[in-house]
């Protein structure tokens, strides 16, 4: 069952999205949205409790590049777009945030190698950041996830990773969170979106 703080965050997207400011959610580049756009709304505690922080895991490679696209020839998949938004716990959304994800390719494998699947970039002015890859296969003792760190300028930082809904292997998984959900939509192509909270004003 989705807890109280998932609730709020669902809330906030559904929010942005009935306020006209679609193009976060879009194949298209981030618009700029000013933190005044997303002033604090009924939508939107003003203070939201930070997201659940998890576990690396043992698969993460620092200086990853920085790329938003990560479908690149040879990386076979489902193709998803995954977007948000980083706010504080008052709901201002937080600018040039590292964003770093890495997750495994469609056979559930992770590049230990090179840089397959793994890339990082920066929040925009509207603290929305996007990624263009592919769903992550699955391999022995995990559910479907993406891995992911945060990472903003007055040092706040979070570890976590994103779950995707009514994956079989959800409840068999001890990591598995169900505030990590992502809100999944398939139109005009699969995304997953997530509102980040992090553990500041």
């Amino acid at each position: 069952m989705r807890n109280f703080k998932d609730h709020h965050r669902r809330r906030l997207l559904k929010g942005v999205a009935a306020s006209g400011i679609m193009g976060l959610f879009s194949g298209l580049s981030s618009s700029a949205i000013t933190a005044t756009a997303l002033a604090p709304t009924p939508a939107c505690d003003d203070d939201n409790e930070p997201t659940r922080a998890e576990t690396e895991g043992p698969y993460y490679t620092p200086n990853s590049p920085e790329r938003a696209d990560f479908r690149e020839p040879g990386v076979a998949g489902t193709p998803i777009l995954l977007t948000g938004l980083v706010i504080s716990r008052s709901c201002v959304p937080l600018a040039r945030v590292f964003v770093d994800l890495w997750h495994a390719d469609n056979d559930g494998i992770y590049d230990n190698n090179g840089y397959r699947c793994r890339g990082h970039q920066f929040t925009g002015s509207d603290g929305s950041y996007r990624f263009a890859t592919i769903i992550p296969g699955l391999y022995p003792g995990r559910t479907r996830h993406f891995h992911v760190k945060f990472r903003e300028p007055m040092g706040t930082r979070l570890t976590t990773q994103f779950y995707f809904p009514d994956e079989p292997g959800n409840e068999h998984d001890q990591l598995f969170r169900p505030e990590l959900l992502l809100t999944i939509s398939r139109s005009p192509e699969v995304s997953g979106q997530y509102v980040v909270v992090l553990d500041r004003p």
